[in-house]
């Protein structure tokens, strides 16, 4: 945990005695972009950079309506459940989406028609081991 600033010292030299004690230790040793020049560097921003790159983060999701959005998370919970190393897991993936679908149905949400039951998670559970090539 970092320290306080002790009284008296500056600012800038606080902080480059901190960046110096933490290469010695070797801290930044093995960053994944280490040597790396920082994505973007040198290039002008544009005026809207940061809805350019909140639409690309949100995988075309962005503006949906709620119903496709969660039809959507549906379509990749189940793909994960049925990838889960675990029946537990693939139970536990499942069982957390069950409960947004069936929030959604109490309280409907807007745009289209949701158009989704909740899955049945000990039939999601036997088709998961029916597609792995072990039982887990």
């Amino acid at each position: 945990m970092t320290q306080r600033k002790p009284p008296g010292m500056g600012f800038e030299s606080w902080i480059d005695k901190q960046i110096r004690e933490a290469e010695e230790r070797g801290e930044f040793d093995g960053l994944p972009s280490a040597g790396k020049p920082l994505p973007g560097a040198g290039e002008p921003l544009e005026e809207d950079w940061w809805l350019k790159k909140k639409v690309r983060e949100e995988e075309g999701t962005a503006g949906l309506p709620p119903s496709l959005v969660l039809r959507k998370e549906a379509e990749t919970a189940k793909a994960r459940a049925l990838a889960a190393a675990t029946d537990g897991e693939a139970r536990a993936i499942i069982e957390a989406m069950n409960a947004k679908i069936l929030d959604a149905l109490r309280k409907p949400l807007s745009g289209p028609p949701l158009n989704l039951m909740p899955f049945d998670v000990e039939k999601l559970v036997r088709e998961r081991k029916g597609t792995s090539r072990t039982d887990r």
